[in-house]
């Protein structure tokens, strides 16, 4: 089991923490080794009672091809280190689901697997999550930071990313090199230097996919605020904050950040942008009323 709250903040110290770690992959390895058959993995059933419950260690050490004594340190919960490797040839041999495969990647101490993309039939269930957070502001993105989804009052607060060429309907994009939004950004600077450093980690998190290259290639060429600010190596995960911008019909607004992440595509990331007054609230109520009730009370 995880939490938020790091073993010091739990009163636990690193080594007891990590015994407890290791006693639980040890009984969820049990427990998914106690749940299959031999018939479930191709293996003969043999013939008579079978003693053990389930697959025996020896079995599942070979179809995960280790050893049957270091599979069986790891049952014992002893402090043996197991590579990603290892873990994910487990995960095949214990013909595990992808929620036990992280659980199983979790209690190893390990990165989570890759997530897969969201699949077509998902999107319409994000695309009305967002149009749902009206009267906010809500946009969509995937781990590169472009565009999947957004609302009505997005585009009516800060920009349309329907406009941008598909292969630029990128956050990046947007704020280095759209000049309406950065006019109307009251403090663009420190906005757009912390939105590149969470695409810095994001981009870290990833050092193989040569679709963050692409994107950093194309923006150094682009922009000279970025190219001088990707050099100096900026990592910064999102922070709350209050951006503030100049609408030229409503004046100007503030409006908190939030970020959230669906927990069935945890590389999606909905970021709200939410008036942070009553007089904000007001002025974008304004701006989405209908042309003939706009300038009533």
């Amino acid at each position: 089991m995880t939490t938020d709250r790091t073993d010091a903040e739990q009163g636990q110290s690193p080594a007891v923490a990590a015994a407890a770690r290791r006693a639980e992959l040890a009984a969820f390895l049990r427990s998914q080794r106690a749940r299959l058959r031999p018939a479930d993995v191709g293996l003969p059933s043999g013939v008579g009672r079978r003693r053990t419950p389930g697959l025996r260690r020896e079995e599942v050490a070979e179809l995960s091809g280790m050893s049957h004594t270091w599979y069986t340190w790891l049952e014992q919960a002893r402090p043996i280190p197991a590579s990603a490797q290892v873990i994910d040839a487990l995960a095949r041999a214990l013909r595990l689901d992808p929620d036990r495969h992280r659980h199983l990647r979790v209690l190893a101490g390990l990165p989570l697997p890759p997530v897969t993309a969201p699949t077509e039939a998902a999107a319409p269930r994000l695309r009305r999550l967002v149009d749902a957070a009206a009267p906010n502001a809500a946009s969509l993105y995937d781990r590169y930071y472009d565009f999947l989804a957004w609302n009505d009052v997005y585009v009516r607060l800060r920009h349309d990313p329907g406009t941008m060429p598909p292969e630029r309907r990128n956050l990046l994009w947007m704020m280095f090199t759209d000049l309406e939004n950065r006019r109307r950004m009251t403090s663009w600077e420190p906005a757009a230097r912390a939105v590149l450093s969470q695409f810095r980690a994001a981009a870290g998190r990833r050092p193989d996919d040569p679709r963050f290259g692409e994107l950093v290639s194309a923006l150094t060429g682009a922009s000279p605020e970025f190219r001088r600010w990707w050099a100096s190596y900026p990592v910064r995960d999102f922070k709350p904050a209050t951006i503030a911008i100049d609408h030229p019909a409503a004046g100007r607004i503030a409006l908190d950040l939030y970020q959230l992440r669906p927990v069935e595509h945890p590389d999606l990331l909905l970021v709200l942008q939410v008036p942070a007054g009553a007089e904000d609230a007001r002025r974008v109520q304004a701006l989405l009323a209908p042309p003939g009730r706009r300038g009533d009370g």
